[in-house]
Order: structure tokens, then C-alpha cells, then sequence
């Protein structure tokens, strides 16, 4: 996609709830949520009726109550206790997969790719293993199927400015990535799931593919052990560690460091991605508005006169955003959803496609296996396609 056809995709986006659609058949969207296990996401199924090309025509949900309260605040009458037979039903031509509960993703996927849809919005973390992505791949690539995970900063119109910047030897020679979760009650490995997957995407889309991976699990200050793995929250599967430090090898050269602790003590404020060069750093903050925000000069000197954090806007560095309502377009899964819309119907990959939910997916097990290596490096990709974690040994 060119520059210019991302910011036309983002700058209709802007102006959906008012646009009228004059393109022809709407795409026929159905939603699948589970109030209970995963809910509706982060307004996965709300956003498809601020898509003028899209109309709502069905959402399953198992739980009764959840599924009248879907019914209502989608404004359709068509609900199903059971997805499968809303997707026999409907046959519809995107599914929304809106459960924040991987364990339910890849039958999901599955099911959608069988009943012949054209597109999936789907909510991360993607899914639980390496190999529930081999299986997502081989479905959908043959069916022509194209799917689209909802790292939505990755869709954000100021990211190929980052790109353009770091490329452009804004802040000198690249150093390293560096990238951290929220570190609240979910620090350490769930915060990797949960919250580092976005951050991993991030460093995926600006540092190229993970070439090898080392890394170091801790529970209460003990390397973690089998005796520690526990049912993860949110249907992640197996789980342990409160504190966790990897590092990715990746395609440009360079390191990407993920690090993580329970209650940390930062207020979020760490969350993101910062691109270290040797004459400034980029920094990401995942879902904030503006998306990043360069600094000039050597970040390991320190410096008499303060220097200004400046931000980068779709044109770019210190200039004003030019698309109106960004951070709601974003936010709201628009440019997202208006992108699937264009994929379609282009048959192009989406921005963050399955081949791309896969990669975070294995990056993020990889860190598991090479703890349960002794901390010693695994390259891409890795040999161990289930959860590693299954087959820790105790110590």
C-alpha cells in the first residue's frame, strides 16, 4: 500500500459515521462474542456500523443475557446461541471475532473460513501456539481468506512516518529496540500475551523478522519451574512469571529488548516501543495519541540545555495532524476495519494480516522456550510448536 492510499484509507475513516456509501452491495458482516469468556473485545463489534460499506447482520454470543444485550446494542434481531450455526445460516462476508479470549480463536477462524467468508476482524492475542497459527495459515491462504488481527497502532497513519524517520537517519545509527508492557497485576509473561503483543507487532513492522531469541523467566525471584505453571488468565493456557527479560534478534541487525515485572511501579508508563539511535529515540506509546514522538541527540550523554520530545503526526515530524478525529478513527478500529474493507476488495493482505499475528504469536512462545532451554538462544522458526511451557521440567 502507498502512502498516499494509507492516508486516503485513514482520512475516510475520519469522516465514516457521515459518509454515504455509493460503492454498491455492502459487505455483510457477522459477529461472534462470548459474554463471559472474552466478551466483545475493544468494541469489535460495535465499529462495523461506523463502516459505511458494512452492515451488521447477525451476532452469536452462548450467553443468553449476552446475547440479548448484544442483539440490543447492535440493533439487529438476528442472535444465535451457537456460532457455527450462525455462520451456516448467515454465510456472511466478513466475522468479527471479538473474543479477547485466544483459546476460542482458532476453532472461530476455522468455522468463518468454512462458511465462506471473505474477510475476519479478529482481536488479539491471535492465538495460543505456533501451531493454532499453522492451522489459521492453512486455512486461510488456499480459501483466499484475508484476516486482519486488531493491533490497531499498527494501522495508525503516523507509523510509516516512524519508518520514514528511522530510515531517514533521523536519529543517527540505530542502536536497539526497546520495548516494555503496562507491568501492573499482569507483569512478567501475561503482560507479554496481553500487552506485549502489540509492542511486539510494533517492532516487527520497523525492525523486520526475529532471527533468534534468548530469554529469562522469573516467579518470586526463582527461575520459574514446572511447579509454577498455573491455567493462565483469559484462555492464554499454560502460564508462570512475575518477571521476564527476553531479547529478539531481528533482520535489520539489531537487538529488540522485551522486559516485563509485576507491579513495577510505573503507572503504564513504560508502555511502548522506543527506537534507540546514537543521535536520538523515537518512542511509541501504544493507544496514545499522538502515536510517537522523536528526540534529538546522543541519549547516553547528558545534555545542559532541555531538549523537546516532538511529535510525529501522519505528515510527519512537528507538523500539526492533518486528519481530522484521529485518535478516534484509530481507536475505534475505523482505519482497521476500512482497510479489511479494502482488502477484499483489492485481494491485498491487510496491514497486520495472519502471516503477521503469527509472527507476534511465535516470538512471544519463543521467550517461553528458551527459558525452558536454560535461557539459551532459539532461531525462527521454532522447532517447539505448542506451548513451551508444557514441558518445563522441575528444578
Amino acid at each position: 500500500m502507498t502512502r498516499r492510499d494509507f492516508l486516503r484509507l485513514g482520512a475516510a475513516a475520519m469522516g465514516a459515521p457521515a459518509m454515504a456509501w455509493a460503492g454498491g452491495a455492502k459487505l455483510r458482516v457477522a459477529v461472534i462474542g462470548h459474554t463471559g469468556r472474552g466478551n466483545y473485545g475493544h468494541g469489535l463489534d460495535t465499529m462495523w456500523r461506523l463502516i459505511p460499506e458494512t452492515e451488521i447482520v447477525a451476532v452469536a454470543d452462548a450467553d443468553p443475557k449476552g446475547l440479548a444485550a448484544a442483539k440490543q446494542r447492535l440493533e439487529i434481531g438476528a442472535g444465535f446461541a451457537d456460532y457455527r450455526e450462525m455462520l451456516g445460516s448467515v454465510r456472511p462476508d466478513i466475522v468479527a471475532v471479538c473474543t479477547r479470549h485466544p483459546d476460542q480463536h482458532r476453532d472461530m477462524v476455522l468455522a468463518s473460513v468454512g462458511a465462506g467468508a471473505k474477510g475476519i476482524y479478529i482481536e488479539k492475542p491471535f492465538c495460543r501456539t505456533p501451531e493454532e497459527a499453522d492451522q489459521i495459515l492453512a486455512a486461510c491462504e488456499p480459501a483466499g481468506t484475508r484476516l486482519a488481527v486488531a493491533h490497531r497502532n499498527r494501522y495508525h497513519p503516523a507509523l510509516p512516518r516512524v519508518k520514514e524517520l528511522i530510515e531517514g537517519g533521523a536519529i543517527g545509527r540505530l542502536l536497539e529496540f526497546r520495548g516494555r508492557g503496562k507491568e501492573d497485576e499482569r507483569g512478567g509473561a501475561e503482560d507479554l500475551w496481553v500487552l506485549g503483543s502489540h509492542v511486539i507487532n510494533l517492532a516487527h513492522y520497523l525492525a523486520g523478522e526475529p532471527t533468534g531469541c534468548s530469554a529469562w523467566i522469573e516467579q518470586q525471584g526463582h527461575p520459574v519451574a514446572r511447579a509454577d505453571v498455573r491455567e493462565g488468565n483469559e484462555g492464554l493456557g499454560p502460564l508462570a512469571g512475575d518477571a521476564l527479560h527476553a531479547r529478539y534478534d531481528m533482520q535489520c541487525g539489531l537487538p529488540f529488548y522485551f522486559d516485563s515485572f509485576r507491579r513495577a511501579g510505573t503507572r503504564e508508563a513504560g508502555f511502548g516501543l522506543q527506537v534507540i539511535g546514537n543521535a536520538g529515540i523515537i518512542d511509541l506509546r501504544v493507544d496514545c495519541h499522538p502515536l510517537a514522538h522523536v528526540i534529538k541527540g546522543n541519549p547516553f550523554l547528558p545534555h545542559k540545555d532541555p531538549r523537546a520530545w516532538v511529535p510525529v503526526s501522519s505528515a510527519g515530524a512537528g507538523e500539526p495532524e492533518p486528519a481530522q478525529d484521529m485518535p478516534g478513527a484509530v481507536e475505534k478500529h475505523l482505519v482497521a476495519g476500512r482497510d479489511l474493507v479494502a482488502a477484499i476488495r483489492e485481494g491485498r493482505p491487510p496491514l497486520c494480516d495472519a502471516r503477521q499475528g503469527a509472527i507476534t504469536i511465535e516470538m512471544i512462545c519463543a521467550a517461553f522456550e528458551s527459558h525452558r532451554l536454560g535461557g539459551r538462544r532459539v532461531g525462527f522458526p521454532l522447532e517447539t510448536r505448542t506451548n513451551p511451557l508444557q514441558m518445563l521440567e522441575n528444578s
